[in-house]
């Protein structure tokens, strides 16, 4: 018998059923009662999976991401599930896609599994339209935010300060004289806001114009209309920053097709130095948000929250910038 078929019979949710298991007194004591019966009835908190819920652990994390094919969100759920394997624990995964309606079904399912714990991984799970999914579901198990934040009793975030790392993209450009700077916008997420408001601040700061601002798709064919663009309009372009390294390998792949020379005539920045980033010609100048610490650093909290030790809610990595060929005018 699965708890699904406790919760049908007591005519309650699964979540009231695992409460009257593990804190039954947060449960009124007629529906507590009334679910209890029926576990004795039916013998089931003698079972494997009730005897883990009894001790409140069924070392199984859920961890869920919109698009697992993205690089950024595969090199973090990579690395937080080969720590959670060393630690003993059982990791499910959910590719939940951008829908809303998708990511609440999903985050149902975890529940309906027993996890432990979750892991959302990505701002865009931090919805502009109200997030009561999220937290409904911290009533019943701790939730970390990977690269995202929000206020909530068993809430907990790991993230980068992605407004710091742009804006200091734009001060590396501004002290090699460019000034002609452009920034290719790609999401409304929270980080993808919180990178456009520190280019808006970089470019401020240094008495340049902040509107110099295009937006594009998060893709390589992002990166080419952006440029393209740029030319069409006849803009000056002596520099380009654009939120994801393969926004950015696509700017310089159209540029350099029109003849201009990188970095001399324009400089390019990426943002996550990823792979592409490295591999890319010219080798592409990217930030690192600090992916697999920010991982890291969620694998722990969460672990730690499980075991009942205090803990930061709200834990922010500092980004930095690493120089590459397509703004490196002293490799020249």
């Amino acid at each position: 018998m699965k708890m699904q078929d406790i919760a049908d019979l007591a005519g309650v949710s699964i979540a009231t059923v695992s409460r009257v298991i593990n804190q039954p007194e947060k449960v009124k004591i007629e529906t507590r009662l009334k679910v209890q019966k029926i576990l004795e009835q039916t013998n089931f908190v003698a079972n494997a999976v009730a005897r883990g819920l009894v001790v409140n652990s069924m070392k199984t994390i859920g961890v869920l991401t919109v698009d697992i094919r993205d690089l950024y969100f595969s090199n973090i759920i990579y690395t937080i599930e080969r720590q959670f394997t060393d630690l003993g624990y059982n990791v499910i995964l959910s590719n939940t896609g951008g829908e809303l309606g998708e990511k609440k079904k999903y985050l149902l399912v975890m529940l309906e599994k027993q996890v432990d714990g979750l892991i959302l991984v990505g701002s865009v799970f931090k919805e502009r339209s109200g997030n009561k999914h999220i937290l409904e579901a911290s009533k019943n198990v701790p939730v970390i935010l990977v690269n995202s934040f929000l206020e909530g009793d068993n809430i907990y975030s790991v993230l980068c300060d992605d407004a710091y790392g742009v804006k200091e993209a734009v001060n590396y450009l501004v002290n090699q004289g460019r000034k002609d700077i452009y920034y290719f916008t790609d999401t409304k997420s929270a980080s993808g806001l919180a990178k456009l408001e520190g280019f808006v601040l970089g470019m401020k700061e240094n008495g340049l114009n902040e509107t110099n601002i295009i937006e594009v798709s998060r893709d390589l064919e992002g990166g080419i209309k952006g440029s393209e663009q740029l030319v069409a309009d006849n803009r000056k372009v002596s520099a380009v920053i654009c939120g994801e390294d393969l926004i950015a390998i696509g700017a310089m792949k159209a540029f350099t097709g029109l003849g201009r020379k990188i970095p001399d005539d324009v400089g390019f920045i990426g943002y996550n130095n990823s792979i592409l980033a490295q591999t890319a010609t010219p080798t592409l100048t990217s930030v690192d948000n600090m992916a697999a610490a920010m991982a890291r650093q969620a694998v722990e909290l969460l672990v730690d929250t499980l075991q009942h030790k205090q803990v930061s809610k709200k834990i922010v990595l500092t980004p930095s910038l690493l120089v590459r060929e397509s703004t490196n005018l002293s490799s020249k």
